[in-house]
């Protein structure tokens, strides 16, 4: 107990100078990091909509979408509200239609209209895998102690198509092409999402046609999409 002394000694000038100044225990300032950022993860679910079609083509069956990635964010200006977001991710894409695509035994892609030759099938659908890059233009209202906030953003979505395939099915008969050379394997398009916390809303306009130097029946493919559903950022 040699120390009892001393210890007696800091306790009183302690308690004294909580009587000196009163408000002594809410005077140590909050540390607040101005240069937060919203980097986030993300993650999409979408329905899918060909669009720029031929008068012939009909979408059918359930076409959706997901993707999946992360995003870096960087704020424009002193209250970070404002600023853009670069990121990368991987996209899945699925479309039920009525286009056949296959193979000739001389190796040339094969574009058919199946409503037209009244083929009775099951299912028939491509299906694109994608890796994508979204820029982005970034509102919101978030702050370093709130991370639910509104938010607009609004830019671009830069993608490779790195596997592509297409599926027909009908009584003993399944049909698989992976390999098409008219296939445009870049993508852009515009991407528009908004919401409020881990929920938004999201839309994009594919910018280019999935077919290059593709026709049916003298009808040129110039095949894009719509992708409409919900975004969820978790930081």
């Amino acid at each position: 107990m040699k120390y009892s002394p001393f210890l007696l000694l800091l306790f009183c000038f302690i308690t004294r100078a909580q009587e000196t100044n009163p408000a002594y225990a809410d005077s140590i300032p909050t540390v607040i990091d101005s240069s937060y950022r919203e980097d986030q993860f993300y993650f999409g679910l979408s329905f899918n909509f060909i669009t720029d079609q031929p008068g012939f083509m009909d979408q059918n069956g359930f076409s959706a979408g997901l993707s999946g990635g992360f995003i870096r964010d960087i704020p424009f200006n002193k209250d970070r509200n404002f600023g853009m977001g670069v990121g990368l991710g991987l996209a899945f894409d699925s479309f039920g239609q009525n286009l056949f695509i296959g193979e000739s035994e001389n190796g040339e892609t094969v574009f058919r209209n199946l409503s037209q030759d009244n083929i009775d099938y099951d299912t028939n659908r491509f299906h694109t895998f994608l890796v994508e890059a979204p820029i982005q233009f970034r509102w919101r209202t978030s702050t370093f102690s709130s991370y639910k906030f509104w938010r607009i953003y609004a830019g671009l979505k830069l993608g490779y198509i790195y596997h592509f395939r297409s599926v027909f099915k009908q009584d003993g008969n399944v049909v698989k092409q992976s390999d098409v050379p008219e296939l445009n394997r870049f993508r852009l398009g515009t991407s528009f999402t908004f919401g409020y916390s881990t929920f938004n809303f999201q839309i994009y306009y594919g910018l280019n046609s999935f077919f290059e130097n593709a026709n049916v029946d003298g009808e040129t493919l110039e095949l894009s999409t719509i992708r409409v559903g919900l975004m969820f950022y978790i930081l």
